[in-house]
């Protein structure tokens, strides 16, 4: 159990913070943490495809003479890299425009408290 554990730490990282971030969209009621949860989440996610597209003892994938073109094995696939890179941006401005949103809301109503809000709002 222990060696399951210790080889595959960083998908349980991964689990965790997944799990920290659900919690944190789903249980709490202040608007600014379910966007902190958000956060969380695209992180974990994101994470978790780098950690899949890790590749131990892999080198970059331009021509190496030494490994020549036969051992394909030897590359790392830099797709999930860059379309991580590019979830990042997006998470990023998901964020800012959230936090925009949230700063709206509070001008608005006085509250970032989900459930005072739907009682303002009606």
């Amino acid at each position: 159990m222990l060696e399951l554990i210790e080889d595959f730490y960083a998908y349980w990282f991964c689990f965790l913070l997944l799990t920290l971030g659900l919690y944190g969209i789903l249980m709490k009621r202040n608007l600014v943490k379910q966007v902190i949860g958000l956060s969380i989440f695209q992180s974990a996610i994101i994470l978790f495809f780098i950690v899949m597209a890790y590749k131990s003892g892999g080198t970059v994938p331009d021509f190496d003479l030494r490994l020549g073109d036969q051992n394909a094995d030897a590359y790392i696939n830099p797709l999930p890299h860059a379309l991580m890179l590019t979830a990042i941006v997006v998470g990023v401005a998901t964020v800012g425009v959230a936090l925009a949103l949230l700063i709206r809301v509070w001008e608005g109503f006085g509250t970032l408290d989900e459930a005072t809000l739907r009682e303002r709002m009606k």
